[in-house]
């Protein structure tokens, strides 16, 4: 498989230099992930610009994938502008995938997704599991 990845602080990028996510080579995109998952990585974009052909097998990879993310309260992001991909993906039910156009935007959706995160957690923390709180700001004007 034909591939490269950055590293980031927050997530891995994954850059499919293939115009197939198969039966032929799914086992090599599984084994990426779970050797970025075992590096500590619970955010991953793939970059399928190149793919063109997906089965049943990429499927299911990319199934796998989306629920260790999920399972870490991470994304996994597939970006393309591919749309009989995306209706394929769409069709596949994948639960929570997030589909973007561009690795700008998928960025922004780790980073958005990481604010989140570290705000319910805040809350939590404070409020005892409690997001909501008597004061408000206009008591102050």
């Amino acid at each position: 498989m034909d591939f490269k990845i950055e590293k980031n602080e927050q997530y891995a990028l994954i850059d499919l230099n293939e115009t197939s996510l198969t039966q032929a080579n799914h086992a090599e995109l599984e084994n990426i992930v779970r050797q970025l998952f075992r590096a500590g990585y619970g955010n991953m974009i793939v970059k399928f610009d190149a793919i063109v052909e997906l089965d049943g097998f990429g499927v299911s990879v990319i199934r796998k994938a989306n629920k260790i993310c999920l399972n870490e309260l991470g994304l996994f992001i597939i970006v393309t502008k591919n749309e009989d991909i995306i209706e394929q993906l769409d069709k596949a039910k994948i639960e929570d995938l997030t589909i973007m156009p561009t690795v700008q935007e998928a960025i922004d959706a780790v980073f958005l997704n990481e604010l989140e995160n570290d705000f319910q957690s805040e809350d939590e923390d404070e409020f005892g599991g409690s997001s909501s709180h008597g004061d408000s700001y206009e008591d102050e004007y």
